[in-house]
């Protein structure tokens, strides 16, 4: 991890946590922070399958914001951790409308970075009128390019990374290496699905910030999420049409929002906030010149932290 960006709030605890039972298989964690009777303020983590950290609930003022938090099916405190079965974008949607309701909120900000900007877009055009507006992070609209992009393109900046990647798969099965993957991260041996989860994680994981930062101790928890499904939800193109976040765009396209996108990020590309910005040209897009993914970079960190103080100040983003 790079240093705790010191834009950020201060560290706090959950003033209430818990899990929700949401269907036979899948319960999720959730948590609330700040003011409870402060502006409602979602935060959707990435991955899928990342989870959260304590350092999410720092980009907002706890004395001005309800910030709730959840992870997402199979990812995090959430059970069964790396379950792909009945996890879907839209079995999330309903699952962020439960906690709504569960919270007795009727609007809320919308906040989320990588895979959180792809379920917060889907999301919002599922219930536009449950958003106040949007800030969102390192944008993937969950194109086949983007997939694409991904597994094969970011070896022209990273070929020692992609060449480790590729290795543990037979040659017969490379040219398609989201299949090779999926087939053994979502077996039922662990002796297969271990093995192929950390490779996955480590490819991604070693690529989110602009600078090399030490290389943090493994984290099954974090490996067997992101890696079970992200392929899982790649492989699905997302359960989205090709395009869709783009094309559905109008149907949030009055509300207010914030695009954060760091200039050299090589896991979501800025092309991909830069056609978001074109099909919304209402939204404000802060192009972070010296950033990759990372969102505790600290260009990045202090471009979220002043749209949250500019949501609290104004209701907008100018």
């Amino acid at each position: 991890m790079p240093a705790i960006p010191t834009c950020l709030f201060p560290p706090i605890q959950p003033t209430r946590h818990g899990m929700l039972q949401v269907d036979a298989l899948h319960t999720i964690y959730w948590e609330e922070v700040g003011n409870p009777k402060g502006i409602p303020v979602l935060f959707l983590h990435g991955g899928p399958g990342a989870g959260l950290s304590p350092q999410h609930r720092r980009f907002f003022d706890p004395q001005h914001y309800r910030i709730i938090l959840f992870d997402q099916r199979g990812a995090g405190k959430s059970t069964p951790l790396g379950e792909w079965h009945q996890n879907t974008t839209q079995l999330l949607i309903g699952d962020i409308e439960t906690l709504r309701e569960q919270f007795g909120v009727d609007k809320w900000l919308v906040f989320g970075g990588s895979w959180g900007s792809t379920l917060a877009l889907a999301y919002g055009q599922a219930h536009p009128e449950r958003c106040l507006g949007f800030i969102l992070r390192g944008i993937f609209l969950c194109t086949a390019a983007e997939v694409d992009w991904f597994l094969h393109g970011v070896r022209w900046f990273y070929p020692e990374l992609y060449e480790e990647f590729v290795a543990p798969i037979p040659e017969a099965e490379r040219a398609d290496l989201l299949t090779a993957y999926t087939t053994r991260m979502l077996c039922d041996d662990p002796a297969v699905y271990w093995p192929a989860a950390r490779a996955w994680s480590r490819f991604e994981g070693r690529r989110v910030f602009l600078l090399p930062q030490p290389e943090d101790t493994a984290s099954d928890t974090l490996d067997l999420g992101v890696g079970r499904l992200e392929s899982h939800y790649m492989a699905n193109q997302g359960f989205l049409d090709e395009d869709q976040l783009v094309r559905d765009v109008g149907r949030i396209a009055h509300l207010p929002c914030v695009i954060v996108q760091g200039r050299y990020d090589v896991i979501c590309p800025p092309l991909s906030a830069y056609r978001l910005h074109q099909a919304w040209p209402g939204a404000r897009l802060r192009m972070v010149a010296d950033a990759g993914h990372g969102a505790l970079e600290a260009g990045i960190a202090k471009a979220l932290v002043g749209a949250t103080e500019q949501f609290k100040r104004s209701g907008r983003f100018d």
